[in-house]
């Protein structure tokens, strides 16, 4: 993780604007959420429509947004219909670099995720804008579904109560 901080202070510091997803070289900062159920025993995920994998609600940054924070809670809005989230933890649960495969809109590029953990009070949710599906999986059961590395990274430090 210390090399993902490096990196994103690297970007803080030389980029014009590094919260702009116009920045594609090397890339942006996102958001995402983390979102447990409310008793702690689920993660909710979404099948990401363009990534074909399991994965965290999130996104880009905003002009509007006020911080990193509302940039995730928002995310989760668009992608779940859930904004009533609870912070669950003061400051970054998790950081993350991943690179985006190109598109016909878009070229290849890295983003600069900082991630939060939150607490829904309802596991009321339904799928929305990027994500073609969503469900509350058991933290114990998500290695089993295809998500990523950085997910199970996650995951990990949710299971030893980190």
């Amino acid at each position: 993780m210390s090399a993902f901080l490096e990196r994103m202070c690297a970007l803080l510091e030389h980029s014009e604007a590094p919260f702009s997803p116009e920045q594609l070289n090397p890339g942006h900062f996102t958001a995402s959420a983390f979102v447990l159920s409310p008793g702690s025993e689920a993660l909710l995920m979404i099948y990401h429509a363009r990534l074909a994998r399991w994965l965290q609600p999130g996104g880009h940054v905003d002009p509007g947004d006020p911080d990193l924070v509302e940039t995730a809670r928002r995310e989760c809005g668009e992608e779940v219909g859930r904004t009533d989230l609870v912070l669950d933890r003061e400051g970054v649960f998790d950081v993350d670099i991943h690179t985006i495969p190109e598109t016909a809109k878009r070229s290849q590029h890295e983003h600069f995720d900082v991630r939060f953990l939150f607490r829904s009070p309802t596991r009321e949710i339904r799928a929305g804008s990027d994500a073609l599906d969503a469900k509350w999986i058991p933290l114990q059961a998500i290695a089993a579904c295809e998500s990523d590395a950085s997910v199970m990274r996650a995951v990990g430090k949710l299971l030893r109560g980190a």
